[in-house]
């Protein structure tokens, strides 16, 4: 078992800074060597995700007018497709993975995994699995970054670091949040309320700015809010007291999520088939799934709006949330590929609608935001980058109760994380276990 990374003292910490400032007052042009490296990075990154979008959205497109029956066959197929590009091309792995690689490899990621996760992640989200692309962009872009990290011939903290910007490049492409995106890619890296990494913020964010600006251009997203949520505004000191509840609330449904998706993965791992047929069984039910609630398929960006514009019953928003539960489990558990932010988002608006519908006078737009974020950020570790990306995805500037409930979520989650790999080892997986 490989140690983990020690922690630098701050002697240390001081005198590295002041190499580091010395070095560049005798060499300027150095700082503007590594920003236009970031740049650079962030710029391809951008490309590739502009790309991404484009293909999927033609993918998508062809295959969301199959509907009802006819999905116990489309899914399926789907599922078999991508059991056989990982049985072909290997497994690209999950989040997970890539948490694990940048604590033990020094933030190296296979650029060999790519064609297996670009055609399998294509394949999922464009059939309907709940997942979206927000994983396979963070794990491609990142690889990407390691790729010219070897070229540059970096090593240590500045592969690390260049990696992260890439992994930051990629997921701010999706949701057109420079900040957002760059913190998230240091917090998924831990569960506990500490940022390691904090070498690779600037790289992250100069990386992000430039992927978010390539992105935008070519896809025309992330310019406006993705979700148009009635306006809300900042009045009454009540409404922390409600976001505090709110956070409580998306905090057992976050323990809920994670119940059922831990559940789904002992039940797979009872039936030791290869990965082929177990992606297919998935796809069939996943097919089922979608036929009695529609909604659940696909990973929420545009179902999203549904659960804003209708007038569904508080019991319907219910079964909704836990349906789309059970559709995230059994499609990242069942083999396909894919991320849950999103998602989990979807269900989060669900819980929080339904809330405000049964008790009157509370404002919906803080009741669903609130439970979104802290859903998100108790089960993905990320209170601060869940504030700042809700209140970009929303256009909700007040951003302070989102963070009052993200904190809530945070704090309230599970000891032992969903993604294991934020523990840094099976050690400390064990220590909190005991």
């Amino acid at each position: 078992m490989l140690p983990n990374k020690r922690t630098p003292t701050n002697q240390a910490q001081r005198w590295k800074f002041l190499q580091l400032f010395g070095l560049v007052r005798r060499n300027p042009l150095l700082i503007s060597r590594w920003v236009l490296r970031w740049v650079m990075v962030g710029t391809v990154c951008g490309l590739f995700a502009g790309l991404y979008w484009n293909v999927l959205e033609l993918m998508t497109h062809q295959l969301e007018r199959f509907e009802s029956v006819s999905l116990l066959i489309v899914m399926p197929i789907a599922g078999l497709i991508v059991g056989l590009v990982i049985h072909f091309l290997g497994n690209p792995g999950e989040i997970a993975v890539i948490v694990d690689n940048i604590h033990f490899r020094g933030g190296r990621l296979d650029i060999r995994k790519n064609p297996a996760m670009i055609l399998a992640s294509l394949v999922s989200i464009a059939g309907g699995g709940s997942a979206g692309p927000e994983a396979p962009l963070v794990q491609v872009t990142g690889s990407f970054g390691t790729w010219v990290g070897d070229r540059l011939g970096l090593q240590g903290e500045d592969m690390r670091s260049m990696s992260l910007a890439a992994m930051a490049a990629g997921f701010t492409a999706l949701f057109g949040a420079p900040l957002g995106g760059a913190m998230f890619a240091l917090e998924i890296l831990h569960h506990q309320h500490i940022i390691e990494y904090y070498e690779a913020l600037m790289p992250a964010i100069v990386s992000s700015c430039a992927s978010y600006l390539v992105f935008a251009l070519i896809t025309h997203l992330g310019i406006a809010p993705t979700w148009h949520f009635p306006e809300y505004n900042l009045e009454n000191m009540d409404d922390f007291a409600w976001a505090i509840l709110f956070g409580i609330i998306g905090a057992v449904a976050g323990w809920i999520f994670m119940t059922i998706f831990r559940t789904c993965d002992r039940l797979w791992a009872m039936l030791p088939v290869p990965v082929y047929i177990r992606t297919t069984l998935a796809g069939l039910g996943l097919g089922t799934l979608a036929i009695f609630l529609p909604l659940t398929r696909y990973f929420g960006h545009q179902e999203l709006e549904s659960v804003l514009n209708t007038n569904f019953s508080v019991v319907f928003l219910l079964i909704l949330a836990l349906g789309k539960m059970a559709s995230i489990s059994l499609t990242v558990t069942g083999g396909w590929r894919g991320g849950f932010i999103i998602p989990l988002f979807f269900t989060g608006a669900c819980v929080g609608k339904a809330i405000a519908i049964l008790i009157p006078g509370l404002n919906p737009t803080l009741a669903m935001i609130c439970t979104m974020s802290a859903l998100n950020a108790g089960v993905t570790r990320t209170p601060i980058s869940t504030t700042l990306l809700l209140s970009k995805l929303t256009n909700f500037s007040p951003f302070t109760p989102i963070l009052f409930a993200s904190l809530i979520g945070f704090f309230l989650a599970p000891k032992v994380p969903l993604i294991a790999s934020q523990l840094k080892s099976q050690q400390s997986i064990e220590e909190i276990q005991s």
